[in-house]
């Protein structure tokens, strides 16, 4: 009888090892409580300063009045000219500050601006949390070379964590097929590390919080 192989080795070992379940020998860890300390700052400002750290760009709005304001300044110091928008909140926003726009599957392909909501914000990690059951799907926030995210005060978390238990409150067990942390603009770096931005998705990443904790 021939010696078995390396990887039928590997092989037996592991059936046996689903056979036969080896006790866990640490059954009173803790999985719950939480790794990172509350910070004494607060979420919106502790989100500014992580978002900022890589490279993202901040702005904070009292309401959504103020929003169209500095979206429509924003667009004309930038010259953008092909936004591409989904959710009919957003598009709503940008009829009110007469910002074109395009819906269609032809307007992503010729964006230089998607223009999308969030599921929620990680102030520790200065994430953006998005996942595909939003309107604008899996693309619109990675096939642009801008993006600019529409978030609210209310969906700041501390952490990417917490923003997970939230995503489970609200889908219950229609969980989404994908959900993505954005942290700053898309890079890579080279063998010789030179850092590209932009390599894999927008170069710019934009947030505008608008304040929803306010009566306005």
């Amino acid at each position: 009888m021939q010696e078995a192989t390396s990887k039928e080795k590997v092989l037996k070992k592991v059936r046996k090892a689903l056979i036969q379940k080896t006790k866990n020998p640490y059954p009173n860890l803790d999985y719950d409580s939480k790794i990172y300390s509350a910070s004494d700052e607060s979420l919106d400002i502790l989100f500014a300063e992580e978002f900022t750290k890589v490279s993202g760009q901040f702005v904070y709005c009292e309401n959504g009045e103020e929003f169209i304001q500095l979206i429509s300044s924003l667009t004309k110091e930038r010259e953008w000219n092909n936004f591409h928008a989904v959710d009919k909140q957003i598009m709503d926003y940008l009829d009110k500050g007469n910002i074109k726009y395009t819906n269609d599957e032809a307007g992503l392909l010729n964006s230089e601006v998607g223009i999308t909501l969030c599921e929620f914000l990680s102030a520790r990690t200065g994430s953006i949390i998005i996942s595909s059951k939003q309107l604008s799907g899996r693309r619109l926030s990675v096939f642009p070379p801008v993006h600019i995210v529409v978030a609210y005060s209310s969906q700041l978390v501390f952490d990417i964590k917490d923003a997970l238990s939230g995503i489970k409150n609200k889908y219950g067990e229609n969980i989404p097929s994908m959900i993505s942390a954005i942290t700053g603009p898309s890079r890579s770096a080279d063998i010789e590390k030179t850092l590209v931005m932009g390599a894999h998705g927008p170069k710019e990443v934009f947030v505008f919080l608008i304040d929803d904790t306010i009566n306005n």
